[in-house]
């Protein structure tokens, strides 16, 4: 059986699940796309007592005439609709939006293979009701007129060139994005693909630092090495798996940012590589690396500078460009229904070893999670999960390094880690921190997840601009998002399912400002889809 779904999709979680119980390989090291997402369960996995969906269609794709390099797909269609009743709340959902009040989007499509050449169209199609909510004030950096009537108003409130609204303008809005289309060729495991497939890196579930599909898709280019095992050419000793992928994307800044048309485009250059040691089975070990530079002065630099692991011997960068880059560590144990990982990540410049390993922690983030499953019987299956992320700025800033920072930001490109107006990394944002904790009960008619997470949105905003203004009352003004939700699929045949959530949202200081007041909120979900 061979099955190839998008990304986060509950289908490619549940065939995840089942790669946690040993039943079917994961097909990608680090680097994944709807494209590289092709799952294949043997015969045996199929008929295995723990596929406890074996009896469902999860998405089919057939074979014309029996040829095998001959194939089609249809994707959806999948309606999904949710309503914020106090303010946003929403991540890992491509261009959607989930703003106050009523949201949905519709995404559907097919997908079609010959001999290596292929064609994805997979569209989305999102509405948002937009309303209107209490915002922080935006920073003062913006109270001039190149963001009159937009980040003036709307936009962000911690350290300034992030283009990340709090607000999408002050009325209701569709947005069509491309999703998932995307036009490639593969031979063997070299391929090169042409599209707008949303990238997600490394082994986070929740919250990867370096990039998700939480913003809107982009076009871009992508090439290299699928995941692939490596023999030693004499003896034909192996030598582990491995897999090499880069791309260039072409960034837009959002509507309600600043009045500037010239500089409205960013160039993302991206690599990741991953390699799985031969002695160390289970064992995934990654490396990603991105660099922002402006899209109307493109050089060879700035599209292949990632690509030099060198570093200069000055103090200080000089460079118009804006780099982060992750390790990941991936340990997966099937036998034991277990898995462990972690992300580090920085998002500045060293400039040579010495100041590495001075101070390694310059910049960092990192993300750090497990899963385990739980066999109760033929018919109920658990997967319990955790996951920690803290982009909080090191101390180093506003302190010897006289001037404020944070993950997200930087000075030259004015719009910041972001997409559209949402973070191309963790959903949580820069600057804060976050602790899930979750647990989903497979059942042969679906699944009953109930998780727990608390947040703290951007710290650095506290740190470096509440303390001087507030002193020892910035202890007071942080802000914090306690979470608690419950979500169900149910399978109302063996083609059609439908998913309700309910989420609870209790924010302490929702303004930073230290008053007592709290915003409680809910965030209801509901979403039908048929697999044909």
């Amino acid at each position: 059986m061979n099955s190839q779904e998008a990304l986060k999709s509950y289908e490619e979680e549940y065939y995840d699940f089942l790669s946690l119980q040993g039943l079917v390989e994961r097909p990608t090291l680090n680097y994944r796309t709807l494209s590289d997402s092709v799952w294949e369960l043997s015969e045996e996995a199929q008929n295995d007592s723990r596929n406890i969906w074996k009896d469902k269609n999860l998405g089919t794709t057939r074979f014309i005439d029996g040829n095998k390099n001959l194939s089609w797909k249809i994707y959806g269609p999948e309606w999904y609709n949710s309503f914020n009743t106090a303010a946003p709340y929403g991540q890992n959902d491509g261009a959607l939006w989930q703003g106050k009040g009523y949201n949905t989007s519709l995404t559907g499509g097919a997908r079609f293979e010959a001999y290596g050449a292929e064609l994805t169209l997979k569209p989305q199609l999102s509405f948002s009701q937009n309303a209107a909510f209490d915002i922080i004030e935006p920073h003062t950096a913006y109270k001039t007129s190149d963001f009159a009537g937009k980040a003036e108003k709307y936009g962000y409130y911690g350290v300034p060139s992030i283009d990340a609204p709090q607000r999408f303008g002050d009325a209701p809005f569709f947005t069509f994005d491309w999703g998932d289309t995307e036009i490639r060729y593969t031979w063997k495991a070299l391929t090169l693909g042409l599209g707008t497939q949303a990238v997600w890196l490394g082994p986070a579930q929740l919250n990867p630092i370096v990039h998700s599909n939480n913003a809107p898709n982009y076009p871009k280019v992508d090439f290299g090495l699928k995941k692939t095992s490596v023999h030693w050419p004499w003896g034909n000793r192996y030598l582990g798996d491995v897999e090499i992928r880069g791309w260039f994307g072409k960034l837009t800044e959002s509507d309600y940012f600043d009045n500037i048309d010239s500089n409205d485009h960013n160039l993302l250059s991206g690599v990741a590589l991953a390699w799985t040691p031969p002695h160390l089975m289970g064992l995934t070990l990654g490396v990603n690396r991105t660099m922002l530079s402006r899209w109307n002065e493109i050089t060879g630099y700035s599209l292949f500078k990632i690509y030099n692991p060198l570093m200069s011997g000055s103090k200080e960068g000089s460079d118009n460009s804006d780099q982060r880059f992750s390790f990941t560590a991936d340990y997966l144990l099937p036998s034991a229904g277990f898995e462990i990982y972690f992300e580090w990540a920085r998002n500045d410049f060293s400039p040579n070893l010495n100041y590495i390993i001075r101070y390694p922690f310059h910049t960092q983030g990192y993300t750090l999670g497990g899963r385990k499953s739980i066999n109760f019987s033929d018919k109920y299956s658990g997967e319990l999960s955790l996951e920690i992320t803290n982009l909080e700025c090191s101390r180093d800033y506003g302190s010897y390094i006289p001037y404020p920072s944070t993950f997200y930001a930087h000075h030259i490109i004015t719009q910041g880690y972001t997409n559209g107006g949402q973070w191309l990394g963790a959903g949580i944002g820069t600057g804060g921190n976050s602790q899930y904790i979750g647990f989903k009960l497979y059942h042969p008619n679906g699944f009953w997840k109930i998780f727990f997470q608390r947040r703290n949105p951007d710290l650095d905003y506290t740190w470096y601009y509440d303390v001087a203004h507030s002193g020892w009352d910035a202890e007071t003004n942080i802000r914090v998002l306690l979470i608690g939700g419950l979500e169900i699929l149910y399978y109302l045949s063996k083609d059609i399912y439908f998913t309700a959530g309910l989420t609870a949202i209790h924010e302490k200081n929702p303004l930073n400002n230290g008053d007592p007041e709290t915003r409680n909120g809910l965030h209801t979900q509901i979403s039908v889809k048929y697999n044909f």
